[in-house]
């Protein structure tokens, strides 16, 4: 198999953001939010810098799994839009310098796709996991006429489609090779529906649950075979075009063949300790088999920030240049930035920190001003996964005016999609746009920095060094910026013997102070500084 083609540069340069179509803006006054209602703040995208959408599903579901359960994969939700209005969101969003990333969902279907009620009364039908009677542990009973049941990938209603077990048995029939007939239609089919989008406009996709198509595949060997395939057709037939996993481990998924791939709260190292080091505070959206952790970026000053610096290195020297690594603030699986007891005025430090590591940054919808994870919601869609884990306080409508609806929407407060934080103190864009001191203006103003320096970016001469690790954390960018962050609530003071950082000049910030033997950082204090460049 040929090696892969380079990434493209305007992934390298990317300042991804995602939205939650349902939560995002609502256009006709129904109370979930729609295609339109993105078209109609594309312009707010731009003025705050971001380059990329990452779109979370938007295609035909009965939406118990918030859209990831899907039904057809060429037709948008009618609570959406229409494919007309896709089309427009990405010629609009194009005219802007902004590209559109679509959520892929391979490994399974809705249990309404018509591909599954065909196999329920066909048991020649091998696009799904069957086995016969008695069935297996995990697999569910067969809602047809076809005897046996299912296995599901996650929820009952999401049937697995069929890339083959790595390791087949003949006393198991269900266990097919990935070469066999339904595995090898299942990846065709995987392609057509690529090729579908990326004919009308689209830049990629980010590939949902990517590690766990081929079963019972130790290593991922199988699986990231049948990615490299992928990314070697994406490469011939669709060059410039970018798949970017959920597989939490950019050390395995990138060799895989992916463009890039997240830091997540679970998979790759550890169950996601190097995130989950950083910013998650067990609020919200925590499993039970997480081991506690104090993050970094807490008021408390327990953490450390080797776990992820680590972490990272050991990710950017395995993908070798060959993809890059994506650092969240969050999403729609896990709890935001500002939760729990982590405040408002803990924010800036993070983002100074998000927006000058050598990593893609992807914000979601709303971090920007500081929205907060929203506890005791109902289940919604799926929401609930367990006592401790309810997904839906990060999903609760945009926060885009002062006042009733908050801008999100005209309809009734009792018909929206979630509701919206009931915090009279909520933050709003309106509000934060007409104040440059603002959280808003911040990140716009790193954002700006970065991509007006490369050696704040991802690419050829963005070097890190990393000075200290502990508090406050200060590292070196292509040896001409100096970046301290202190997300402590305590003054904290690094002494050092480099002589440079004596020249260092501050560009942004608050609350730094860096003189010829010690950097001294105010609580949640934060700065980006320029050094004097050594003469040749």
């Amino acid at each position: 198999m040929t090696a892969p083609g380079p990434t493209p540069s305007w992934l390298a340069d990317a300042i991804l953001y995602q939205v939650y179509p349902q939560s995002f803006a609502d256009s006709d006054g129904d109370g979930i939010g729609d295609l339109p209602g993105v078209i109609e703040h594309l312009d707010y995208l731009t003025w705050l810098g971001v380059t990329t959408i990452w779109l979370s599903p938007c295609f035909a579901s009965p939406f118990g799994d918030a859209g990831y359960d899907v039904a057809d994969y060429r037709t948008v939700a009618a609570r959406y839009g229409s494919n007309d209005d896709l089309a427009e969101l990405i010629e609009q969003a194009g005219c802007r310098d902004i590209r559109v990333l679509l959520d892929l969902v391979p490994g399974h279907t809705s249990d309404s796709h018509p591909w599954f009620t065909r196999a329920a009364g066909d048991p020649a039908d091998d696009r799904y996991i069957w086995a016969s009677d008695p069935l297996p542990d995990g697999f569910v009973p067969s809602p047809g006429t076809r005897p046996g049941g299912y296995l599901p990938n996650f929820f009952a209603f999401q049937p697995a489609l069929n890339y083959g077990y790595a390791r087949p048995d003949r006393a198991q029939p269900w266990r097919q090779p990935p070469d066999a007939p339904g595995p090898r239609a299942n990846r065709a089919a995987l392609r057509d529906i690529m090729s579908h989008w990326l004919g009308l406009g689209v830049a990629g996709f980010r590939v949902d649950m990517a590690s766990s198509l081929v079963k019972d595949d130790q290593g991922h060997v199988e699986t990231a075979a049948l990615w490299a395939g992928t990314r070697s057709w994406l490469d011939r037939e669709h060059p410039g075009a970018v798949i970017i996993s959920e597989w939490g481990d950019p050390a395995a998924a990138v060799p895989a063949g992916f463009h890039a791939d997240f830091f997540l709260q679970f998979g790759g190292p550890a169950n996601g300790l190097p995130l989950r080091s950083l910013w998650n505070n067990r609020q919200g959206t925590d499993q039970d088999q997480w081991a506690p952790v104090a993050p970094y970026f807490d008021a408390a000053g327990q953490g450390t920030a080797r776990t992820f610096a680590d972490a990272y290195t050991a990710a950017a020297s395995a993908a070798g240049g060959a993809g890059r690594i994506l650092l969240p603030t969050s999403n729609h699986d896990f709890a935001r930035l500002r939760c729990g007891s982590r405040g408002a005025g803990q924010l800036p430090a993070a983002f100074a920190f998000l927006l000058t590591w050598p990593a893609i940054p992807a914000l979601y919808y709303g971090e920007e001003i500081g929205m907060r994870f929203v506890p005791g919601l109902a289940d919604v869609e799926g929401s609930v996964l367990g006592l401790r884990y309810n997904r839906a306080g990060s999903r609760t409508p945009m926060q885009w005016q002062p006042g009733q609806g908050a801008g999100f929407s005209t309809a009734p407060a009792s018909q929206f999609y979630l509701p919206l934080d009931p915090d009279p103190r909520r933050p709003d864009v309106a509000t934060q746009q007409a104040d440059e001191q603002s959280l808003l203006h911040l990140v716009r103003d790193l954002i700006r920095l970065r991509k007006d320096n490369a050696e704040l970016g991802t690419g050829p001469g963005a070097s890190l060094e990393v000075l200290h690790d502990g508090y406050p954390l200060c590292y070196l960018r292509g040896g001409r910026f100096l970046v301290v962050v202190n997300p402590s609530g305590r003054t904290e003071r690094l002494a050092h013997s480099r002589t440079e950082l004596a020249t260092a000049q501050p560009i942004l910030g608050s609350g730094v102070t860096v003189s010829a033997g010690a950097v001294t950082a105010a609580p949640f204090g934060y700065a980006i500084c320029t050094l004097a460049q050594r003469a040749s």
